[in-house]
């Protein structure tokens, strides 16, 4: 299991670190080394001791145990648009995103910190994705775009941060 922080010149906060360790007491079960997992079944192994540390978790497809996160609020303060994410820490604003086979091939990983980017309340975001898919080295590929995003100094980002996790 490896895992990335960004920006790059800044040390990951405790918070995240607790994200990377329960990864990484699940690396058996998990590992893309190992399984082929999807990423519902990777993110029911993690699902407890992420609950433990105060995340909400999707707890399936169905619309009503779905985690969802405003993007902005209408009339009477009532979101008017939202975002799904698989798991997110309201008191810590981070946001979990689990990826599998599309992460890198239909680029997930950008829809995903694209949505974190418009959410509301989302200071950090979390993509865990697999080391390897189908020989492509996923992981390392995500790494790369957000190093060079990071040096090329043309974005604003509005988050403090990015943890990516190649499981």
């Amino acid at each position: 299991m490896n895992w990335m922080y960004f920006p790059k010149n800044k040390k990951i906060p405790p918070n995240l670190k607790q994200v990377v360790d329960i990864f990484r007491e699940s690396e058996d079960l998990i590992s893309s080394d190992m399984h082929q997992l999807k990423s519902d079944d990777v993110l029911n192994v993690i699902k407890p001791e992420m609950e433990k540390i105060g995340y909400a978790v999707e707890k399936s497809k169905a619309k009503t145990d779905k985690v969802r996160i405003p993007v902005m609020y209408g009339e009477n303060g009532i979101p008017e648009l939202s975002f799904e994410a698989d798991a997110y820490n309201e008191t810590e604003k981070i946001v979990v995103e689990v990826e599998a086979g599309r992460a890198v091939t239909n680029y997930q990983f950008l829809k995903d910190f694209y949505e974190a980017c418009c959410m509301v309340d989302a200071d950090y975001l979390c993509i865990a994705v697999r080391k390897t898919y189908r020989k492509s080295p996923d992981y390392k590929k995500v790494c790369q775009f957000f190093t060079g995003m990071y040096i090329s100094n043309r974005f604003d980002i509005p988050l403090k941060g990015i943890l990516i996790i190649g499981y």
